[in-house]
């Protein structure tokens, strides 16, 4: 069996890697999962652990399909997850994702959503928070399909700085090949609203306490509506309080 060779920077979905880290869990299997035309189902992935994680997750969506996928990379000393998805007509994926990560962390979500018939929708929301060296990545392609008309797509991406040496890169990235389609995408990296942050305080609360509240509040998109919101939300919050 032939081994696929290591990308390079040349290669646009590693452009942000740590290649020395890919080396050590290259190459990466496919996980494909395949929903059923009609059906639902929903999908929680944790990363936690220390060391090199890279995992890519195939999704495809029979007609008339809604997948429902969360994502909590938070762990890893390089944490990678690309997940490819094609939506069939109809189909409906949901993609909510945040990304923690401190000290020299390098943390990537790399996806590409490929709308392939008609009248399918596709909702992606990142959310990244980092502090000391981390670097965070999203490279996000949404592609349309000649004839996938009525599509409906949306990207919206933030990443919150929360120290000066950290590092975010984003790329949402659309690809229309369709006339009646709705696609749209969004991207802002910032820091910490310090008039927010002042107000939580003169009201009692602990700069951390108040720096905690506020980054929750940032990544709660990300976990809205989940089968397991309550879970998710309380893995990043013990993740957060670790950060400020």
């Amino acid at each position: 069996m032939t081994v696929a060779a290591l990308p390079t920077r040349k290669d646009e979905a590693f452009r942000y890697a740590d290649l020395d880290a890919l080396a050590g869990v290259w190459p990466v299997a496919r996980e494909e999962i395949l929903v059923p035309s009609g059906q639902s189902t929903s999908l929680s992935v944790v990363e936690d652990s220390e060391g090199a994680v890279a995992r890519h997750l195939v999704i495809e969506l029979e007609a008339g399909a809604s997948f429902d996928l969360r994502i909590l990379n938070c762990g890893a000393a390089f944490g990678r997850i690309a997940v490819d998805a094609q939506l069939g007509e109809g189909a409906s994926f949901t993609l909510g994702a945040a990304q923690l990560g401190s000290g020299v962390q390098v943390l990537e979500i790399v996806t590409e959503v490929s709308h392939l018939a008609p009248n399918a929708v596709s909702r992606q929301t990142i959310r990244s928070v980092l502090a000391g060296q981390a670097t965070g990545t999203y490279l996000g392609k949404v592609a349309v399909a000649r004839g996938a008309l009525g599509t409906d797509s949306e990207q919206s991406v933030r990443a919150m700085l929360l120290s000066r040496t950290a590092t975010a890169n984003a790329k949402p990235e659309l690809e229309i090949y369709a006339d009646d389609v709705k696609c749209a995408h969004g991207c802002a990296v910032g820091e910490l609203d310090a008039q927010g942050l002042f107000y939580l305080e003169s009201r009692g609360l602990p700069p951390e306490l108040a720096k905690q509240l506020m980054l929750q509040a940032f990544i709660a998109e990300a976990f809205s509506g989940a089968a397991d919101e309550e879970r998710l939300q309380a893995l990043a919050l013990a993740r957060l309080g670790e950060l400020v």
